[in-house]
Order: C-alpha cells, then sequence, then structure tokens
C-alpha cells in the first residue's frame, strides 16, 4: 500500500468513527432532552383563577429546540408526549392522560412539537456556525410566541365548548393565557441564552 492510499485509508477511518460518534450522541441526546423538559414541569406555580402553571417546561422546551434542532427535537418532545399520553405524570405538576392533552393545556403541549424548527431558523449560520447572544435571545422569544400560537386559540377554544366553564372572551384568554407567563417568558429566555453561549459550541460539534 502506498503512502496515499494508506492515508485515504486513514481519512475514511476517521470520517466513519466522527459519524458514529456523531449518531451515538444524537441517540442519547433525546431522551436526555425529554428528561430535563420532564424535571422542568414538575417545577410548577398554578396561577389564578384558571389554574394554569407557570413552570420551568418552556425553559426545557426551548433548550431543546436550541440543542437539538428540528427533527431531533420534534423526537424528544414527541417522546415526552407519548409518555404523558400513557399515563407518566410527566407534564405540569406531575399530571399525565390524554385528558390533560385535550384540556386547557393541550395547544400549549402541541406547540411544544412545532415551535422545535424555529430556534435553528434563527441562531444557525449557512455555514453551521452559531450567532450571538442576541440572536439566541431572540430564539428564545420566538419559541415561546410560537408555544402560545397554539395554547392561547386553544384554550379559548376549550372555554367555549366546555359547558361546565363559564365562557372566556378573547381578552381574557390574551390575559391568562399569555399576557400573564411574559415576565418569565423573558427571565426563561435569558436563562435559555446564557446557557446557549456556554453549551451550544460543544452541543453543535457533536450532534449538529
Amino acid at each position: 500500500m502506498n503512502t496515499q492510499e494508506g492515508t485515504t485509508t486513514q481519512d475514511g477511518s476517521r470520517a466513519r468513527d466522527t459519524s458514529n460518534d456523531r449518531l451515538l450522541h444524537r441517540m442519547a441526546a433525546v431522551p436526555m432532552m425529554t428528561l430535563i423538559i420532564i424535571i422542568c414541569s414538575h417545577i410548577a406555580i398554578p396561577t389564578a383563577p384558571l389554574g394554569i402553571p407557570i413552570t420551568l417546561q418552556t425553559l426545557g422546551v426551548l433548550l431543546c429546540a436550541l440543542a437539538l434542532g428540528p427533527r431531533l427535537g420534534f423526537a424528544s418532545i414527541a417522546l415526552y408526549l407519548i409518555m404523558g399520553i400513557a399515563g407518566v405524570g410527566v407534564f405540569g405538576e406531575g399530571q399525565a392522560g390524554l385528558p390533560v392533552l385535550l384540556g386547557q393545556t393541550g395547544g400549549y403541549l402541541l406547540g411544544f412539537l412545532f415551535c422545535q424548527p424555529v430556534a435553528h431558523g434563527i441562531i444557525k449560520r449557512e455555514d453551521g456556525s452559531i450567532r450571538g447572544w442576541l440572536a439566541i435571545f431572540i430564539a428564545g422569544i420566538a419559541v415561546h410566541m410560537v408555544v402560545f400560537l397554539f395554547g392561547v386559540p386553544w384554550l379559548h377554544w376549550i372555554y367555549s365548548i366546555d359547558t361546565k366553564l363559564d365562557p372566556m372572551t378573547w381578552n381574557q384568554s390574551i390575559y391568562y393565557g399569555f399576557l400573564v407567563f411574559i415576565p418569565g417568558m423573558i427571565l426563561k429566555s435569558g436563562i435559555a441564552t446564557v446557557l446557549g453561549l456556554w453549551l451550544l459550541p460543544s452541543v453543535a460539534r457533536k450532534i449538529w
């Protein structure tokens, strides 16, 4: 074997090893982020009068979107929802079951799925590098806004069809389903920005 052939073989072996390592990291990252979301979901403060909790759940969802990207993030959130529907107490305040997904917070849970592509579209440059802190913060706000885009109309709809509940005006839905959560949204986006600046370069090399 000449020197050129040996070098080519070594390069090919390194490429395979890198590809295998990235695959293993991706396989581990999906359930790991699901676990982080579960832990965050159990840190909750109910809000009056509807009882929709303020949780760190969306911080976990945001970190998932930032770290994993559209497909892996979607898979991690899907695993989270499947576990909850199956009866594992992973939702806010340890709730579980299909009724939670069909209840007043169901729209927010669905929003967790569809917000996943948003973050990478903002923070990732065409060459794969990561933009700065402002882009990460904006991505955090954008991810939250997608969740609210699903959550608020769903909340309004549930209160309009459930005869056991008093109908809610759109102003009430927007206030109790969105406005009261704005301070938390800003705070969690800030936390995600700090964590993102610290962790994303390493995550990008291993997973993206």
